[in-house]
C-alpha cells in the first residue's frame, strides 16, 4: 500500500541517520542483513528510496553504520575494575547482543570503515586489559582468543534446530531413533544421561566455557595486575 504524499513529507522531516541505520536494523533483524536494500528500508521508513540517499551513501555505509550500532548495544567493561569481572560482562552483552541480531556474526569483524562505537568499544576493552597489566602483545592474544569464542559461541547457538530447554527433546528423541541399535554408544550415553535430563540448555556451555578461558588467563596476570575473582 502507498503512503500518502503528506506522510511521506512528514516522515521524512523527522527522519535522522540514527533512525535510518536503527530501522535498518529492524529490516535485518526480521528478514537477515540479505533482505537489507535501499528499497527494503525506505519501505520500513514510510518513505521514498531517494530520501535514504540523504542520510548513506549507499550499502556499504549501511553495513558500517549496522554494525556499528550493534557495536554501541553491548557493555562497554570500566577500566580499572577487575578484569575478569569486566571481561565476562563483556562476553555475556555481546551473547546477548548477538543474539537479537544474529546476522551481525558474520559482520562485526569484516567491515573496514569502523564507527565511533565500534572504536570506542575496542579503545576501552584494551584499555581495561592494559590496565590489568597485561602486556600490549599479551592484551592482543586476550582480545582475540576471547572475540573468537564469544562469536563462535553465538554463531553456532544460532545455527542449532533448537531453542531453550523446552525444544531440546523434540529436536533430539527423533534424531535417536534413527541410530541403529547399538551403533553410536557414546553418543547416546551423552543425549540419555546428560542432553535429554530436565533442565539441560545448551546455553549453560556459554558459562563453562567462558570460566575455563579466564581461569587459563588469571595465571597470566602480571605481579601487582589486578587479581581475579
Amino acid at each position: 500500500m502507498s503512503v500518502p504524499l503528506d506522510d511521506r513529507r512528514q516522515r521524512s522531516a523527522r527522519l535522522t541517520r540514527e533512525r535510518v541505520l536503527r530501522s535498518a536494523v529492524a529490516v535485518a533483524d526480521a528478514a537477515g542483513v540479505r533482505s537489507l536494500t535501499i528499497r527494503s528500508l525506505a519501505q520500513e521508513l514510510g518513505v521514498k528510496p531517494m530520501t535514504v540517499y540523504h542520510y548513506v551513501a549507499n550499502k556499504d555505509e549501511i553495513l558500517d553504520g549496522i554494525v556499528d550500532v550493534v557495536h554501541g548495544e553491548i557493555d562497554l567493561p570500566i577500566p580499572g575494575n577487575d578484569w575478569r569481572s569486566e571481561m565476562r560482562r563483556r562476553a555475556h552483552s555481546a551473547r546477548r547482543v548477538l543474539r537479537r541480531h544474529p546476522w551481525a556474526i558474520g559482520l562485526m569483524e569484516s567491515r573496514t570503515s569502523p564507527g565511533p562505537a565500534t572504536l570506542r568499544h575496542h579503545d576501552v576493552t584494551i584499555g581495561t586489559l592494559r590496565r590489568a597489566g597485561f602486556s600490549v602483545e599479551l592484551t592482543a592474544h586476550i582480545y582475540a582468543l576471547l572475540d573468537s569464542y564469544v562469536y563462535g559461541f553465538a554463531l553456532q547457538e544460532a545455527s542449532l534446530p533448537f531453542d531453550g530447554q523446552e525444544t531440546v527433546a523434540e529436536v533430539a528423541e527423533p534424531m535417536m531413533q534413527r541410530f541403529p541399535t547399538g551403533e553410536y554408544p557414546h553418543l547416546t550415553e551423552m543425549a540419555t544421561e546428560f542432553v535429554l535430563q530436565p533442565g539441560y540448555d545448551f546455553g549453560d556451555e556459554f558459562e563453562f566455557g567462558l570460566d575455563l578461558i579466564l581461569d587459563a588467563l588469571a595465571g597470566s596476570v602480571p605481579a601487582g595486575g589486578t587479581s581475579p575473582e
